[in-house]
């Protein structure tokens, strides 16, 4: 699965599954924009990690719930690559921004997760595709569970944003597909280094044994690496024919019905 003479930009593609998604883009022989918002180290060394696959790229800042900075984002691209293939939508806020319960969350917090999720899709999708030719693709990572449950109750903001994003990608199938653009998500279960790791230990250490006991069934997390070869497959010349749909890169965890006790459906 080649990808040589591609070019792709990776928002927050500084660490966590950003990082996993550039690395393994780089791998497949594509050149890479790194998105970051603060942390330029992190972002440094993600870049150093694409070009020891041989691959190279560049380094641009921008704070994606502005819409401006959006635009300047792709004028960078437009000016370093003169062309995009592949554009993945990858980064969310700290969740400090907005993770607040639904009686208590503020408009302003609740407009930061959407701003930085649909908004930002919406004139991303728009900015990419002015400077990408026939048969591109474009990506949106998401957490599907956040935008069909409601008991994570501090997620609601980003639940709902993330429900918006992904809507959006099948409204762009649509639109796009006459010109052999495909527009998909994907959804990740929880995984390692990625925001898991902001959380207090333990319950870093409860979520892999909550994983390990069955809940995933292949009894593990997933890793960035996980994630960034289901977008290099989907960013693929063989993936032509897949296009608005929502892929749950989770190791089966979306299939484990929560009704019924594990030991129940183990038999």
């Amino acid at each position: 699965m080649s990808l040589k003479g591609k070019h792709a930009l990776v928002t927050g593609g500084s660490r966590g599954i950003g990082r996993g998604i550039a690395v393994k883009l780089a791998e497949s022989g594509a050149r890479v924009a790194v998105h970051y918002y603060v942390n330029q180290a992190a972002a440094k060394e993600t870049l150093e990690r694409v070009r020891k696959h041989g691959a190279d790229g560049f380094l641009v800042q921008a704070d994606v719930s502005r819409m401006e900075d959006v635009q300047r984002m792709f004028g960078e691209v437009r000016r370093a690559f003169g062309t995009l293939d592949i554009f993945v939508a990858n980064a969310r806020p700290e969740a400090a921004k907005f993770y607040q319960k639904p009686m208590d969350i503020t408009l302003e917090a609740w407009d930061h997760a959407m701003d930085s999720q649909a908004k930002a899709f919406l004139v991303g999708v728009r900015e990419s595709v002015g400077i990408m030719g026939q048969g591109g693709r474009i990506v949106a990572v998401t957490y599907a569970p956040g935008g069909q449950k409601g008991t994570w109750q501090p997620w609601v903001a980003m639940g709902s944003a993330k429900a918006a994003l992904e809507s959006l990608v099948r409204y762009f199938a649509v639109t796009l597909a006459p010109r052999g653009i495909t527009v998909n998500s994907v959804s990740p279960g929880l995984t390692d280094d990625s925001v898991l790791n902001s959380f207090p230990q333990a319950a870093v250490d409860t979520a892999r044994a909550w994983h390990a006991s069955g809940w995933t069934p292949m009894g593990r997390m997933g890793t960035p690496a996980d994630i960034g070869n289901v977008v290099a497959l989907l960013c693929s010349p063989d993936a032509a024919w897949i296009t608005g749909q929502l892929i749950h890169a989770d190791g089966g965890a979306s299939l484990v019905d929560t009704l019924l006790p594990l030991e129940m459906q183990r038999g």
